[in-house]
């Protein structure tokens, strides 16, 4: 009984942390992912050999490196499609992909909806010096998180309405 509300207490106590692999209360040596408000089922061994550790206590892999950052660099083409289609597909498979690709379809759920704003400021003028503002500021930003990603920390954008939790 005792392990089972040790498990839903947040890591270190007090206010929650950022997404990442924490260790696990219930089990010693072990290590489970905290997504921001919860523990999930998702657990691993401890990390053997001198592999760099990032954010949370978690080296993710290559391949889910790859994938953040593409969830990040996709929404330049595609809006919020792109980052909602890879945390559609990935968002039960790797935690680390699933919490980039959620930072990014937030990230661009903030812009369409600054873009919106600035459509109707539009027929004020103010609208048109705005928005080249807001697609470059967009643009920067959605290329450091990819880079950021690609290296394996947990980024989080500087302005971003958290929609999608």
């Amino acid at each position: 009984m005792l392990g089972a509300m040790e498990a839903q207490q947040t890591p270190g106590g007090g206010s929650p942390p950022t997404p990442g692999w924490y260790p696990d209360p219930s089990q010693p040596g072990a290590q489970r992912w905290w997504d921001g408000t919860q523990w999930t089922q998702q657990t691993q061994a401890p990390q053997g050999g001198a592999s760099p550790v990032y954010a949370g206590g978690y080296a993710p892999s290559e391949n889910s490196r790859q994938m953040a950052m593409f969830a990040h660099l996709s929404a330049i083409l595609t809006g919020f499609l792109g980052p909602l289609i890879f945390y559609l597909v990935k968002k039960d498979e790797d935690p680390f992909v699933a919490d980039q690709s959620r930072e990014a379809l937030n990230f661009n759920l903030t812009i369409l909806i600054a873009v919106l704003v600035c459509i109707v400021l539009s027929f004020l003028l103010i609208g048109l010096f705005i928005l080249p503002v807001v697609l470059i500021g967009a643009l920067v930003f959605q290329i450091i998180a990819g880079v950021q990603a690609n290296q394996g920390q947990l980024y989080r954008y500087p302005i971003n309405i958290r929609m999608v939790t």
